[in-house]
């Protein structure tokens, strides 16, 4: 059994490309579009690592993360960020933050599940 990874993108050819392909790679996809609702999401299905995109509806990535941080239980699950702009502000303020990592779209199917792997590997 693969592990969980909690895609939370707006974008449905992103989030289908993406669930497409992590999926044929053995892990379970669970996607998710809305920024409020997120945090209820994340404590629903307890995923292994999410993958977040900042510029979501109804409330921004960054603001998910910082959530996500401040509590206990979730604080520890990795998150890796998507953005679509590479700006240096956006990568420091997700660093600040305590994103696990970063990337900027577009990016290839093969980096994000190199990063995913990474970041649910075994310390």
């Amino acid at each position: 059994m693969g592990h969980h990874v909690l895609l939370i993108e707006d974008e449905p050819n992103i989030m289908e490309a993406i669930r497409f392909f992590l999926s044929r790679d053995g892990w379970k996809v669970s996607c998710h579009s809305d920024g409020a609702t997120a945090m209820a999401e994340i404590r629903r299905v307890h995923p292994d690592v999410v993958v977040l995109d900042v510029m979501l509806p109804n409330r921004s990535g960054f603001d998910v993360l910082r959530d996500l941080r401040s509590d206990n239980e979730l604080s520890p699950i990795p998150v890796l960020m998507l953005t679509a702009k590479g700006q240096a502000k956006d990568r420091s303020r997700a660093e600040d933050l305590g994103a696990s990592d970063f990337m900027t779209k577009p990016f290839s199917n093969a980096e994000v599940r190199d990063k995913l792997r990474a970041l649910v590997a075994p310390s």
